[in-house]
């Protein structure tokens, strides 16, 4: 048996770093279900996530941490992918442009979600009136003020990315496409789904009608975007090409 080209060795291993990177960044964005077995006191159905790690929580650093530990990992993933040119192989120039742009947005993501642990709300706005009349009157200091504009980046960016590499694995035929291809379009349109939900229940209690279901509505748009980061790291693992 000869040995294996030196070439083909560094491809497969930039495919392996990259795809590590994102599962392991998919798998520290949904630790927020750890609150099932904490007594955090927020309730899923009606809390924001980013509640969990409000600085006057009691596992606020710790969700801090975890959200900072998924963004850095997912942008770094995401950042290899792009410098090492990772997408399906027989592209059309306009398609590899599109893989950029793609992880460009995932990077972005990344790169928003471990700012946004770094700007945490002051407080939980859901389940403390106080709070939610202190944030109306913008009497809230100026992290937790910018929170819901790098919060609103994170989710551009991801949707930028889910977008335009569902579209590239489509288009790519056997080098990505089939039932992860039809598997991926499911998943943006669940994702699409549950922002426009979150959006309505955000203005609902914004405006004080209640949260709409606010808690499941944004949990199933966290979690949508960490089973595509699978489903995308398994592809690059599996069949994507460098260079």
């Amino acid at each position: 048996m000869s040995p294996e080209p030196p070439a083909a060795g560094v491809r497969r291993g930039a495919r392996t770093a990259v795809a590590v990177l994102l599962a392991l960044g998919a798998l520290a964005y949904t630790t927020w279900a750890l609150e099932v077995f904490l007594p955090t006191g927020l309730s899923p159905l009606r809390s924001y996530v980013s509640e969990l790690a409000a600085e006057d929580q009691p596992y606020g650093t710790f969700f801090r941490s975890l959200d900072f530990g998924a963004g850095v990992l997912v942008c770094a993933g995401a950042v290899l992918a792009l410098l090492w040119r990772v997408r399906p192989a027989g592209l059309s120039r306009g398609l590899a442009r599109l893989t950029a742009l793609g992880w460009a947005g995932v990077a972005l993501f990344g790169a928003a979600t471990a700012a946004d642990s770094r700007l945490p709300l002051s407080c939980a706005p859901t389940a403390d009136t106080a709070c939610a009349a202190r944030e109306r009157a913008g009497l809230v200091p100026a992290a937790h003020s910018a929170h819901a504009v790098s919060s609103s980046v994170a989710v551009a960016g991801a949707l930028v990315g889910m977008v335009l590499l569902t579209l590239v694995v489509r288009r790519a035929g056997a080098g990505g496409g089939g039932r992860a291809g039809g598997l991926l379009t499911l998943l943006l349109g669940v994702e699409l789904a549950a922002t426009v939900w979150t959006l309505a229940a955000v203005a609902a209690f914004d405006a004080g009608r209640g949260t709409w279901g606010l808690g499941v509505a944004q949990r199933l748009q966290l979690l949508t975007i960490a089973v595509w980061l699978v489903v995308v790291a398994w592809l690059v693992r599996r069949s994507w090409r460098r260079g």
